[in-house]
């Protein structure tokens, strides 16, 4: 298999792709230590944000690594025949506070889907759900079309 062409995809592209995904991988770093999970998200391509949803017990990694306000990756990509596209969004995840959310920002959050099913080692009490917006400093995509015969 062999690259037969990679472009990069424009503003447009990347807020068509964009709106018509509603998964990725959320990457979050701090200091030497990465940690990585599947998200679901809502995108407002007016303003070029995403929001989401996250759920976390009060002692787990995942709210260890929130807390410490790290910078985050988001990757959203998708293969279909010979075409592979990938879209990468860079920046700090801002917690939102509910009671502070416009009517947009809800219809936004809305859109992040939840997942088909749920399993917790702990009750539901004991679990965190709380909404951030990623704002990026930089967003970019690309297509790359394979020659599967090479």
């Amino acid at each position: 298999m062999a690259i037969d062409q990679e472009t990069e995809m424009t503003d447009v592209q990347i807020d068509d792709f964009l709106r018509r995904r509603e998964t990725g991988v959320l990457s979050l770093a701090r200091t030497d230590e990465p940690y990585a999970i599947p998200i679901s998200y809502g995108y407002d391509d007016g303003e070029r944000e995403f929001y989401m949803r996250m759920v976390s017990t009060p002692d787990s990694e995942k709210r260890q690594f929130l807390e410490s306000a790290p910078e985050a990756r988001l990757v959203v990509y998708d293969e279909a025949d010979s075409t592979y596209r990938s879209v990468i969004a860079t920046g700090s995840l801002e917690s939102i506070e509910p009671s502070e959310l416009t009517p947009d920002e809800i219809a936004q959050h809305g859109n992040a889907k939840r997942p088909l099913f749920e399993i917790w080692a702990e009750g539901k009490d004991a679990l965190n759900i709380e909404l951030y917006r990623l704002t990026p400093t930089s967003l970019d995509g690309r297509r790359t079309e394979v020659d599967r015969e090479k």
